[in-house]
This record gives structure tokens, C-alpha cells and sequence, in this order.
């Protein structure tokens, strides 16, 4: 059948009318159909830190509920700022993600003179993964040697020997610095700070002895510890760790001087702003499924992580109240970016 020459034209004005709507819908169509590749995970810090655990720890998650690979980028420097700033910067289509710490998001901003970054008005919270207790903890060999079993003794050893003492961390700004920090101005001690590009690095300078002590996340130490290559003094949250329940909180272990010190650490995914809420929020509602499964939940918590998967909303307070609460940190404790 032939058709005449007003079909034929309003066939062609239909076709012209659903490609404009396809074009108008453009994000709404894309994020329908999101991820159609693979997605980045950014994790600000060098491989075998609690960064990179836990990116790892999820990102198979993903893979699985999603259909795409989502692969982790591990982008370490200027305590986790390099990698921070990459994901700030990226375009705000779900494809580039980043897995935040306390560091990149509640510290850095009062500690750094100038962040190329804004930690709230950049990023898209998604939500919290997971929040860990520090340990501080010392070469197993170097403690014997000098005789140094706990806070009180480490504190005693540290203020005769000023400067003696070398302490490894993450990077200057990240949690495990400023855990040291803190640590340092309540008991008016010294040691040399020795920044590292990730706790990786950092552990293994402190397992070889060429460092002698780190406020360590606890998830990256607790394999060392339980094999006997490092010793556990104490771990710097308000409570004990299920996960170390032997070992004392810094508070219970040092006396006066160090009444009312605590400062854990907690990671999380976030997204460039912008993102589509539709895209963070199935992301979220993903993650909050797979940290709830008997063995991803249990695998945490026997590394002295406690798993999150909290909403958007509620990751973004947290990121808010974090400013404030390091602010005074970093205020109190006088650190400096080295």
C-alpha cells in the first residue's frame, strides 16, 4: 500500500517529534539505563589500607547487582587529596565514584591552608560503609626491646627519649596523623611524624622496623597484630573493639592525661555533584543490601569494622557534624600539614 503524501509527512513530523523528546530526556534516558560500562571506585590511598579494603570488599557487590564491573583506582597523594579531587572533578554521570574517609571529608578542610576541593559542595554523599576504631600499636620486636607493654609505659619511654620515637601514618591529615597528633598533645610527648601514601606502605615500614609506632586503622592492622608482628597498646575509640576486646581504649589505658580521648575513623562513597539522586540512590540502596548479608556483615566485624549503608541524607549530616567535630581537633592538637 502507498502511502499519500500527508501520511508519509506526518509519519516523518512523529519521528522528528520522538527524537527531540529522546534529546530533551537526555540525563532522565541516560540514568535509566545506567551503568551501560564500567564504573570507577577512586580510593585516595596506595593498596593494603582500609580504603582499599573496603572498596574491595564492596566493589565485587556491585558488580554483581549491577552488571558492569566496578573497578577500584587507587589514586594516593597529599593525604588523600590527589584522589579526592580527581573524583570532584569528573563528570557527574555515575561512571567515577569515590570511596571517602574522615580524612578527605571531615579533616582535611580545617587542616590544609588551601583544599582544591570543596568537601560538601563537590560531592554527592551516597553513604557511609563502614566506621573503625584506630589501634595504636608498635613494632612487636621494638616494644620488647625497650620494655614498653602499654600506654603508660609507651607515654613514660616517649617523654624521656623526645624524638626517639618515630610514628608512620597514612598521609599528614588522614585520621591516623591526627589520631597521633592528639595523642602527642594530651600527654605532652614527641615523636617524628613520617607520613606515608597509605597505610600499606606505612605497615610495612612498621612490621620491618624502620617506623616504631601508628594509630593505624584497625581493619589494615588486625592481620599483623593476631600473627604477633605487631603489638596492639590500645585502640582509640570511646569503647572497646568486639574485634580486640583485650586490648584497652586509649582513655582506659592512660590515665588522667588522657581522659575524654577518642578518634576513630569511618569510610565512605560518594559521587561528583550533580549525580543523578536516581543513580545515588540505587548505589546506596545496594551497598546498605550487601553490608546487611551474614557473610560481608561478619567479615567487617571480625576486622573491627562496623558496617553502615546509611542514607544519603543522613551520610551528608554526617560529613556536616564531622567538620565541625575535627575543626576543634586539629585546633586543640596544633597540627600541621608537613
Amino acid at each position: 500500500m502507498t502511502l499519500s503524501f500527508q501520511s508519509r509527512r506526518r509519519s516523518v513530523l512523529a519521528l522528528g517529534a520522538s527524537a527531540f523528546l529522546a534529546l530533551a530526556a537526555g540525563p532522565a534516558a541516560a540514568q535509566g539505563s545506567w551503568p551501560t560500562k564500567p564504573v570507577r571506585i577512586v580510593v585516595p590511598f596506595a593498596p593494603g589500607g582500609t580504603t582499599d579494603i573496603l572498596a574491595r570488599a564492596i566493589a565485587p557487590e556491585l558488580s554483581n547487582a549491577f552488571g558492569q564491573q566496578f573497578i577500584v583506582d587507587n589514586r594516593a597523594g597529599a593525604g588523600g587529596n590527589v584522589g579526592a579531587d580527581i573524583v570532584a572533578r569528573a563528570p557527574n554521570d555515575g561512571y567515577t565514584l569515590l570511596m571517602g574517609t574522615v580524612g578527605t571529608h571531615g579533616i582535611n578542610r580545617a587542616l590544609y591552608p588551601k583544599l582544591p576541593y570543596d568537601p560538601i559542595k563537590d560531592f554527592a554523599p551516597i553513604t557511609l560503609v563502614a566506621a573503625v576504631p584506630n589501634v595504636m600499636e608498635m613494632n612487636a620486636d621494638k616494644a620488647r626491646a625497650l620494655n614498653i607493654n602499654s600506654v603508660a609505659d609507651f607515654v613514660k619511654y616517649a617523654k624521656a627519649n623526645p624524638g626517639k620515637l618515630n610514628m608512620a601514618s597514612s598521609g599528614s591529615g588522614t585520621s591516623i596523623h591526627l589520631a597521633g597528633e592528639l595523642f602527642k598533645t594530651m600527654t605532652g610527648s614527641f615523636m617524628t611524624h613520617i607520613p606515608y601514601r597509605g597505610s600499606g606502605p606505612a605497615l610495612l615500614d612498621l612490621v620491618g622496623g624502620n617506623a616504631d609506632v601508628m594509630f593505624d586503622n584497625l581493619p589494615s592492622s588486625m592481620q599483623q597484630i593476631k600473627g604477633g608482628k605487631l603489638k596492639a597498646l590500645a585502640v582509640t575509640s570511646a569503647k572497646r573493639s568486639p574485634a580486640l576486646p583485650d586490648v584497652p581504649t586509649v582513655e582506659e589505658a592512660g590515665g588522667p592525661a588522657l581522659k575524654g580521648y577518642e578518634a576513630s575513623s569511618w569510610f565512605g562513597l560518594l559521587a561528583p555533584a550533580g549525580t543523578p539522586p536516581d543513580i545515588v540512590n540505587r548505589i546506596q540502596q545496594e551497598v546498605a543490601k550487601s553490608l546487611g548479608t551474614p557473610a560481608i556483615k561478619e567479615k567487617m566485624l571480625a576486622q573491627g569494622a562496623i558496617p553502615s549503608g546509611n542514607s544519603p541524607a543522613e551520610f551528608a549530616k554526617h560529613i556536616e557534624n564531622e567538620h565541625v567535630k575535627w575543626a576543634k581537633v586539629v585546633k586543640a592538637s596544633g597540627a600541621k600539614v608537613d
